[in-house]
């Protein structure tokens, strides 16, 4: 691999952290406004209609059981994960959400297990798994005493970590590569929204039109729509692809990071040294999971 393309590689993984890290803090600011499924609905059409723009050819159809992943893979990926992430957001902290769902290696690892032949659990990765775990009890714990937040919006964050799970598996059986990803994540996106549908009807929503050309409004859902929802899953499978598995997961790892400076700096979110033991706690727990020798 030519070393401009490695460094262009890394300039891109960099870049895609930076905004995943701040749309905990984008969709707590568009919560003011808007109910969660709003947020989601409006944020996933805009990306849609992008993915359209960028390329606008039908995807021929592969069969019923390959439909199905994509079914499963917009309910979990795009449905419940943000509208589990988006209600959380509405009871705890951005940076508390940010810090939970980056859990989601061992949800993934535990499912993998039991569906997936040739993954098995290591040693550390149950050493990982207390580690992350008594941090997120931390971070639960002071939020509720300390903080008074309703801790039912960091338990729903646990619940979008394991969907969000469920998805990886779902696009680990699908096997998407670079040359259809711009297909494959409309499909997707297509299935998420027509989901969406039903919650439009038992949640609270409210398609204010004055609300949304108000400039912080649109900044945002365009922000999470064409960046983050769109643009970012797209440039990170081609990270993956120039910079492998191994070095790209360091970069997911600093999500969290982003996410509580940026609460920090935007929303004023204060940090105890409870919740700074449990963050520090949960990604060290994340990392020792993770880590693999050198072959």
């Amino acid at each position: 691999m030519p070393r401009r393309q490695k460094t262009l590689g890394h300039i891109a993984a960099l870049l895609t952290i930076l905004i995943w890290g701040t749309t905990f803090v984008s969709t707590k600011v568009l919560l003011q406004d808007f109910t969660p499924v709003t947020v989601l609905f409006t944020r996933f059409v805009i990306g849609y209609a992008f993915l359209w723009c960028l390329k606008p050819r039908w995807m021929p159809f592969s069969g019923w059981k390959k439909e199905f992943l994509f079914a499963g893979a917009g309910l979990t990926g795009v449905t419940l994960y943000f509208l589990l992430e988006n209600i959380a957001l509405t009871y705890t902290l951005a940076s508390n959400v940010g810090i939970i769902v980056a859990v989601v290696p061992f949800f993934t690892a535990l499912l993998a297990h039991f569906l997936i032949k040739g993954e098995r659990f290591t040693p550390r990765f149950f050493l990982g798994f207390v580690a992350a775990f008594s941090g997120i009890f931390l971070i639960m714990a002071n939020g509720a005493f300390v903080l008074e937040l309703n801790p039912a919006g960091d338990l729903l964050a646990l619940g979008a970590a394991f969907v969000w799970a469920v998805y990886s598996i779902l696009m680990k059986k699908i096997g998407v590569n670079t040359s259809n990803m711009v297909t494959c994540t409309r499909r997707i996106f297509f299935y998420g929204i027509v989901m969406m549908v039903p919650a439009l009807f038992l949640l609270p929503v409210n398609f204010d039109w004055d609300l949304f050309i108000r400039p912080v409004n649109a900044a945002n859902l365009l922000y999470l729509g064409f960046f983050a929802s769109a643009l970012c899953f797209l440039a990170w499978s081609r990270v993956v692809e120039v910079l492998g598995a191994v070095k790209s997961s360091v970069y997911i790892y600093m999500v969290p990071v982003v996410a509580v400076i940026a609460s920090a700096l935007i929303l004023g979110e204060t940090l105890t040294w409870i919740s700074i033991t449990g963050i520090l706690l949960t990604l060290c727990g994340v990392m020792i999971s993770e880590y693999r020798k050198k072959g």
